[in-house]
């Protein structure tokens, strides 16, 4: 049996709660629609992460298992510390697994491994509106958006193309929902914008500074913004994944000496992982078991010798 958390069940109060639940009922009934909630202060800065915390406190229960990545990675100080934080307050199980959370709080990433239905995808959100950029003034926007008068993107779009081929944003690329509301999909890059097209997966999105919410329902049809004669097109890499051999997955590029060498591995640490657990082999996997078996043998050593 769990110790009982000295803290309210995941932090907030029940009527914030119900406060956030009704918000986030409201964004379910209006796919892509920005509803406003009254975002409370979190143990963290704002800009941090305070919306996705609040609306993973709103949401989760007793019974689920919560997942935190940032960029991909479950490791980062960001993803630690809010695992750590609902593991405190809510006594919840928490997983680096995609396959086995039930809540699954991001920022920046969408997992690789496909979700499945009955899982809720929480988006961490800086900057919640996709005009903002365009027009500055929050009155304009919210004109806009009831007009669906979108026309200011697809002029940039436009301007792009002509200027550099192609479009110029390689994160945060605006969406349009059910064809009707342009919704901004938080700073993931478009590689992972596919993935938000009729995923089975809730999709919730909190922006805790802007106090704002927007989802988008499982089976949603979501589409980026292009042009019919210029379609829309992910970034591509020339290699594979040097860990796991992947060639399909979104990859970083690490510096890994003083003397400027690099690697590409997945930004997912959980899919790399599993992949490399199948069997799976990169161009640098060798040499890095190699030193991960001699520095376990020189550990050993030195074990020995200590008992010595």
């Amino acid at each position: 049996m769990k110790p009982k958390s000295r803290y309210t069940f995941a932090y907030l109060d029940e009527q914030t709660k119900r406060m956030i639940r009704r918000a986030v009922l409201k964004a379910v009934a209006v796919p892509g629609c920005q509803i406003p909630f009254a975002s409370r202060e979190m143990p963290l800065p704002p800009g941090w992460g305070t919306g996705g915390l609040q609306v993973t406190a709103a949401v989760i229960g007793q019974d689920d298992v919560l997942k935190v990545i940032d960029q991909g990675s479950d490791d980062t100080t960001n993803a630690v510390s809010i695992r750590s934080f609902f593991a405190r307050t809510a006594n919840v199980a928490t997983t680096t697994r995609t396959s086995e959370a039930s809540i699954i709080q991001t920022r920046h990433r969408i997992p690789e491994t496909p979700l499945r239905e009955g899982q809720i995808m929480v988006y961490q959100v800086p900057i919640p509106e996709p005009l903002r950029w365009l027009e500055p003034r929050e009155t304009e926007t919210r004109t806009m958006h009831a007009l669906e008068e979108y026309g200011l993107l697809y002029v940039k779009l436009y301007e792009d193309i002509t200027r550099l081929g192609e479009a110029a944003t390689s994160y945060n690329y605006p969406v349009l929902v059910e064809g009707r509301y342009v919704m901004s999909p938080s700073p993931i890059p478009k590689f992972d914008n596919p993935k938000l097209d009729r995923s089975p997966a809730l999709q919730l999105f909190g922006a805790g500074r802007e106090k704002r919410i927007y989802a988008l329902p499982p089976f949603t049809a979501v589409e980026s913004i292009a042009f019919e004669d210029h379609p829309f097109t992910v970034q591509r890499w020339e290699r594979a994944c040097d860990l796991c051999g992947s060639a399909e997955s979104f990859l970083d590029e690490i510096v890994i000496d003083d003397a400027g060498g690099r690697m590409f591995a997945c930004s997912d640490t959980d899919f790399c992982e599993r992949r490399r657990q199948a069997g799976n082999r990169g161009a640098m996997s060798a040499g890095l078991i190699a030193e991960e078996l001699a520095g376990e043998l020189i550990g050993e050593s030195e074990s020995e010798g200590g008992a010595q």
